[in-house]
């Protein structure tokens, strides 16, 4: 009687070096009011060049309904980042995006893209969340989706 047992070790040597410095994340939104109501995902996946330098892509989504306007929003979008920390603590960012906007507002349709260029600063609490604010440069009033140039935001890479 005899037993044939096959086993796969992964030594560190034949690891890919590249997807050890991938990470993924992104963020999600949710707001919902008496006449509001907003929901969004945006994944996102960065590439850590070193400890100080990161540059990535993300995917968004964002449906807005505003109720007593009766207008509805299907927001989709692309964007690249790039991430500098000159010490761990701080985070500064650039980040462009390109978003297509579909409106319907009270049954008038309109299509239009809206880019932004951001440009960004955050208190990095550790190597996965940073919080902060970003500055639109590409800001146009009633043409963008958010309501002044200025943008909270935290950001999750694990």
């Amino acid at each position: 009687m005899s037993f044939l047992t096959f086993s796969q070790i992964q030594s560190k040597e034949s690891e890919n070096p590249f997807w050890k410095n991938v990470r993924f994340g992104g963020g999600m939104q949710l707001s919902i009011e008496q006449s509001y109501t907003t929901i969004g995902v945006s994944p996102s996946a960065i590439y850590e060049f070193s400890d100080k330098f990161a540059s990535g892509i993300g995917v968004s989504y964002l449906y807005s309904k505003v109720r007593s306007q009766d207008v509805r929003y299907n927001i989709y979008g692309v964007s690249a980042l790039m991430l500098y920390n000159p010490i761990n603590a701080i985070q500064l960012s650039t980040e462009f995006e390109e978003l297509n906007i579909h409106t319907n507002n009270n049954g008038s349709k309109s299509d239009y893209w809206n880019p932004a260029l951001y440009i960004g600063a955050a208190y990095s609490m550790n190597r996965n969340v940073a919080m902060g604010v970003r500055y639109d440069v590409l800001y146009i009033e009633n043409k963008s989706i958010y309501n002044n140039a200025f943008n909270p935001f935290i950001r999750i890479y694990f």
